[in-house]
């Protein structure tokens, strides 16, 4: 719909009617997920029966809380840790690599970005079972012929850091990039005349430029992580990530401590989307 253009009172009725429903088509799923949560009854869909916090706190024999499961607690850390890891590595190596591609001398630019961007265009699935077989076979070869059992080659938890490393650097990278276009390069230039070295010019001068961009890939990142399983699934050890854990209960029983779990992801990520918001508003005023 264009704002300049005239327009019925019909069509601008229709259009606000569509635009009603395809955000109650977004949310209301999640409002009815954050609702369940609290409701009184031991099954994980309506009738609302009361309110009750059971789900978060209770520890009896029929009703165990979010708080009070161990194991799925420690699913969430581990979510947590594999987030934090893999937010930080992809930050790192995403952020180098845009500036990488930003550089007009950067030798064989075009095939190396091309492979930078292919996970984002390679199956979750297929990614995670590529990894899992080179890493299996990899580490078959040196316990074959050097008698060296590498552990980070099995299922376990940096296995699960390196698959989602492999996607997670590549979105820093693209908004890392998406901010670099707006620098001046005239500002480095400057710099280097006044016969500062390029570290300094990078360290003083672009990364401060480019903090808002690395600090959102970092947030995005972690939000990736943290939500993934079709490539966890394959590479994951003894200690399952939250989302894996949640599927193997669903499989087999469903209670609300699962609308409890999704209530606190929703609370963290819309925290998340607001502090980022604010931050953005922010950074554009000043």
């Amino acid at each position: 719909m264009i704002r300049s253009l005239p327009c019925s009172r019909t069509y601008s009725a229709v259009y606000r009617f569509y635009i009603t429903l395809f955000y109650i088509f977004l949310i209301m799923p999640l409002i009815t997920i954050c609702v369940l949560a609290f409701n009184d009854s031991n099954f994980i869909a309506l009738p609302w029966k009361g309110f009750s916090l059971d789900w978060f706190f209770a520890n009896t024999n029929e009703r165990l809380g979010l708080f009070k499961d161990v194991d799925l607690m420690l699913s969430v850390w581990t979510s947590i840790k594999t987030g934090f890891f893999v937010a930080l590595f992809s930050t790192l190596i995403g952020t180098i690599a845009a500036l990488l591609f930003e550089e007009e001398e950067f030798r064989f630019k075009g095939p190396l970005y091309f492979l930078a961007i292919s996970p984002l265009v390679i199956p979750g699935v297929v990614l995670g079972l590529s990894i899992l077989l080179s890493s299996t076979n990899a580490g078959t070869y040196l316990e074959a012929t050097f008698g060296l059992d590498v552990e980070l080659l099995r299922p376990s938890f940096w296995l699960v850091v390196i698959g989602q490393f492999s996607f997670g650097a590549t979105y820093v990278m693209l908004l890392v990039s998406a901010r670099l276009k707006k620098f001046d390069r005239t500002l480095e230039e400057a710099a280097l005349s006044l016969r500062a070295t390029r570290l300094q010019v990078i360290w003083l001068i672009t990364v401060p430029f480019l903090r808002p961009a690395i600090i959102g890939a970092f947030v995005v990142a972690f939000l990736l992580s943290f939500s993934n399983i079709n490539t966890t699934i394959f590479l994951v050890g003894s200690d399952p990530t939250l989302p894996v854990d949640l599927y193997a209960r669903i499989k087999f029983s469903s209670t609300p401590v699962l609308n409890a779990v999704s209530f606190m992801i929703v609370a963290f990520v819309s925290l998340a989307a607001i502090f980022g918001f604010v931050n953005n508003q922010k950074n554009g005023n000043s």
